[in-house]
């Protein structure tokens, strides 16, 4: 016999008819834009933020910082959406997110600002895997390429729409705007998510993890500050100080493990690792952002200071990349649903990606915008093609009670990836950077002191005030310092690539996440009931059709899991 399906607030059962679908899409749309638009905003504003805020030198912190917040959390938000139900924490995020964007527009010196986009990560973590799991939750996987297609296609928009606003403001405006401008999007945001999303709540059954979550963030924490240190001049691989992070980390990962295997219910459990699929759709998840992220940190920054051009036109320099992705992205998905299948994608994507790479390792300041354009369109397509794919092998190859906790794990990854990259090749970049920004100053009579001043506030309005000689120096240095660090991000994407050859094929689930826990009626029956409930003025007390039987043995399956 098919299970009732449990009763929504209002005491009837939730009916997942496509009405419903799109309008709790349209809330994650809202969060989804927030999130990814923040992060790309700020990269056109970053010269001038570090300028004025004396912060050049360690303009790398900036994004580090926003990562390592967004990592720390995922696996949180992942879980306990599981546990807990993922409105409230959807609205929580979005809340975090929006307060912590005044904070940054309200910032008198770097570290204060450093700080704030910390917290903005706090928030913005949970919007991107609270989006991903309530997608599962709604959308079985056979259906769910057609959604995460325009999810992934939020990215490509912002990752242009984002930069052009960041260099309008800075250009017209302050930097501050790129900030303000958070405050109305997050009120939206929030206002479409309170009446849209309509989910149950739960609660938690089995004792929460904590000491997992404490030994997590540790960690993670330290295995950020390792790297940062260690690819840093003022420390350097050999400092006893990098040493002691990486001690840290040893033994913060060895007490999670520890903790794990013992948790009543553990924040991330191991038995994930013992599914093949799983791990390496969580491996090609770690080499993609280790690559990634690095490339896309920086890039507008190249643009601004080594292409002459200004934030506003550094912007609309990546609109390539934008129509490469979301093309990429939306036909991906839609190919995967009408298809079944998966694998290819991730293999054509890093081919893509990888080409781009090699030709951004040409660049210079006398290369040509077309030129930049065409790699940056590259770059777009390749990523298009692996990014959301990769959420959907990872969320259908689980359980239905399990799809937060995957969801967020395999995210969690992929931004560990994304932090060690950022910290890792950016201070190889603005190491070399600061050295030949002080020998510029230096050899155009400046004192040591004076250039190495000059070096950490320099941006992109100070330096269209130089003499000639000094701009073109920098506009070297630049160039010189960045275009080598692609050569460095090519062998982890190529191990992307094999790791996207061996990922096994396996059938799409035809059921969505909240149908198998017994917790909605989907498809067919959810649309027959909605009709009844209409001209009836009820819903009937139980579904009488849930599915075929493969679909009734998934949740017998599912619930003796739980």
């Amino acid at each position: 016999m098919a299970r009732t399906p449990r009763a929504g607030s209002d005491g009837q059962p939730l009916l997942l008819t496509q009405r419903r679908i799109w309008i709790i899409f349209s809330a994650l749309i809202a969060g989804m834009m927030l999130a990814s638009l923040d992060q790309t905003i700020v990269s056109t504003a970053m010269p001038t933020i570090v300028g004025q805020l004396g912060g050049v030198e360690h303009q790398a912190w900036i994004t580090t910082a926003y990562l390592l917040a967004t990592t720390i959390v995922m696996p949180i938000y992942g879980k306990f959406g599981d546990v807990l139900g993922r409105r409230n924490l959807f609205l929580i995020a979005i809340a975090l997110f929006t307060v912590a964007s005044i904070g940054c527009a309200l910032a008198g010196d770097f570290w204060t600002f450093v700080v704030f986009r910390a917290m903005q990560g706090l928030g913005g973590g949970g919007l991107m895997i609270l989006s991903q799991a309530i997608i599962a939750d709604i959308v079985p996987a056979s259906e769910r390429g057609k959604y995460m297609g325009p999810i992934g296609g939020i990215f490509g928009l912002s990752a242009v729409a984002g930069p052009l606003l960041g260099g309008f403001f800075v250009d017209h405006l302050t930097w501050e705007w790129a900030f303000y401008i958070n405050i109305p999007i997050g009120i939206a945001a929030f206002a479409i998510a309170w009446f849209a999303l309509t989910l149950p709540s739960k609660r938690a059954t089995r004792r929460i993890d904590i000491g997992g979550v404490v030994f997590l963030s540790i960690a993670t924490t330290c295995l950020i500050f390792f790297s940062e240190f260690g690819g840093n001049a003022d420390h350097g691989w050999s400092a006893p100080e990098t040493w002691m992070w990486g001690a840290g980390l040893v033994i913060a990962a060895t007490a999670f493990v520890v903790t794990e295997a013992r948790a009543e219910d553990p924040i991330i459990p191991l038995s994930l690792f013992r599914n093949p699929i799983f791990i390496n759709a969580t491996a090609i998840g770690f080499t993609l952002g280790l690559g990634m992220f690095s490339a896309l940190a920086f890039m507008p920054t190249f643009l601004q200071m080594s292409s002459g051009t200004s934030a506003a036109e550094s912007g609309l320099l990546m609109l390539p990349m934008m129509v490469g992705m979301m093309g990429t992205s939306i036909a991906s998905g839609i190919m995967v649903s009408k298809l079944g299948r998966y694998k290819m994608f991730p293999i054509a994507g890093t081919v893509v990606t990888i080409a781009s790479m090699l030709l951004m390792t040409t660049l210079s300041a006398e290369t040509p915008l077309w030129q930049i354009c065409s790699y940056l369109f590259l770059l777009g397509a390749g990523l298009g093609l692996i990014m959301q794919v990769v959420v959907l092998v990872v969320q259908n190859a689980v359980p239905a009670a399990m799809v937060g906790t995957a969801t967020s794990t395999n995210n969690y990854f992929r931004e560990v990836g994304a932090s060690l990259g950022v910290a890792i090749f950016g201070a190889m970049f603005t190491n070399r950077l600061s050295t030949e920004l002080t020998e510029v100053f230096a050899s155009s009579g400046a004192s040591a002191a004076e250039a190495g001043n000059a070096a950490s506030t320099l941006d992109p309005q100070t330096m269209n005030q130089l003499p000639e000689a000094v701009r073109d120096g920098i506009v070297t240095a630049y160039a010189d310092s960045l275009a080598p660090v692609f050569w460095y991000l090519i062998p982890f994407l190529a191990i992307a690539f094999i790791l996207s050859l061996l990922l096994k094929q396996i059938p799409l689930s035809e059921v969505a996440g909240m149908v198998a826990r017994g917790e909605a009626v989907g498809g067919p029956d959810a649309d027959r009931l909605e009709a009844e409930r209409l001209s009836v003025g009820h819903a009937p007390a139980a579904a009488n059709s849930a599915g075929t039987e493969d679909q009734r043995e998934e949740e017998a399956s599912t619930s003796s899991r739980t």
